[in-house]
């Protein structure tokens, strides 16, 4: 029979009828070469045979080396003021400003240090005017040092916009800040490889109203020799170091750290230490229940952050429980690292906060419960 115009019959392969699955998938009904068609058995390949199966090998990160240490400031210097985080308090910032004017300081308040993102009110400004405002003023050859007014949140939103090649190729200078700030510590740490300061915010009510806080960070500024041992009424020892002889001992190591909830939630980003191998870790944070703090520590411990560090000073725990309660949290979520650990060093969110170098050798005294460095923070001019 000859097909007629339209009759595809003739031209292709039989087809089953609608519900009569097994045919069409059936392999043994297309002739070989063609869909359906079985492999010939040299060609059957068994995926799970050839493909080699490894178990990761986790990476184990270098020690901290010390960091370069940034020129330390003089009367008639220019600084420049920053707000990260954040919006600042107009009148506390304005005050801060005139105390950093009263040590002779020449001060540049960046233009969006007082500035509140339209759109999501708890920032400073958008994240790009904020990231503006940092870069503009690490990038001033005559700025020498980047304060910060405040913390609260923003840091970790504003820190991947920064173009940090052009940054490393600015003169060092002193960044001082805390809390949110943790975020740029880590990022000037391990971008630039430059000593910070933990130190008080600007524009912080508790730092304005403590002469104290006020003279330990005037004094590292422009003395930083003065500022070598840190230590505080109160301070005590926690955990000792388990090759000591004398039952506490001492350690050494690289100062590194700040606000635990910063550091448990950069780890693993672009912009942070990859551990704190060698390092002496300062740890501190606000208004974080207990089980918080829990979480957080276990978290740094479970992703082997904290592996090879070397001991660890606790700062305030403002908000976060009664201290012996909180001091209890930090030692058994790390007692598997065994750590040796000293209490209440004073610095952070709490009264009267010292100022501490992060970068800087140092060695932590646990029976003495003090931090000693081993170089003043800030180099000679």
């Amino acid at each position: 029979m000859t097909p007629t115009a339209g009759d595809t019959s003739a031209s292709r392969p039989a087809t089953t009828t609608a519900g009569d699955a097994s045919a069409s998938l059936s392999p043994t009904t297309a002739p070989p070469g063609e869909i359906g068609a079985p492999l010939p058995p040299t060609t059957r390949r068994d995926a799970s045979a050839s493909v080699p199966r490894t178990t990761p090998q986790p990476v184990t990160p270098p020690a901290l080396a010390p960091a370069f240490r940034p020129p330390r400031l003089r009367e008639g210097d220019v600084v420049a003021v920053v707000s990260p985080s954040s919006p600042a308090d107009a009148a506390r910032t304005e005050a801060g400003v005139a105390l950093l004017r009263s040590w002779g300081l020449t001060v540049q308040v960046m233009p969006h240090a007082l500035a509140v993102d339209p759109r999501l009110p708890y920032l400073a400004g958008t994240d790009a005017q904020r990231a503006e405002d940092f870069t503009a003023a690490w990038l001033d050859p005559d700025v020498r040092a980047v304060f910060c007014t405040r913390g609260g949140y923003g840091a970790q939103r504003f820190v991947d916009l920064v173009d940090w090649d052009s940054l490393r190729g600015a003169e060092p200078k002193v960044l001082v800040g805390f809390s949110d700030a943790t975020t740029l510590h880590q990022a000037v740490a391990s971008r630039l490889g430059v000593v910070t300061l933990h130190g008080p915010m600007i524009g912080g009510e508790r730092f304005l109203a403590s002469s104290s806080a006020k003279e330990r960070l005037r004094a590292t500024l422009f003395a930083p020799e003065s500022q070598q041992v840190l230590e505080r009424a109160g301070a005590h020892p926690l955990v000792g170091a388990a090759a000591s002889g004398n039952g506490w001992g001492t350690v050494a190591g690289v100062t590194t750290g700040g606000c635990l909830a910063l550091l448990a939630t950069g780890v693993g980003t672009p912009h942070s230490l990859p551990g704190a191998r060698g390092g002496l870790l300062l740890l501190e944070d606000v208004d974080r229940p207990v089980p918080a703090v829990d979480m957080l520590l276990t978290q740094l411990r479970r992703t082997g952050w904290l592996d090879g560090a070397a001991g660890v000073a606790l700062g305030s725990w403002e908000g976060c429980g009664p201290t012996t309660t909180v001091e209890a949290v930090v030692t058994a979520a790390l007692a598997p690292l065994g750590l040796p650990t000293v209490g209440e060093l004073g610095f952070g969110h709490g009264p009267d906060p010292l100022t501490v170098a992060l970068g800087v050798e140092a060695e932590l005294d646990v029976e003495r419960a003090r931090l000693e460095l081993a170089t003043p923070p800030l180099a000679p001019r």
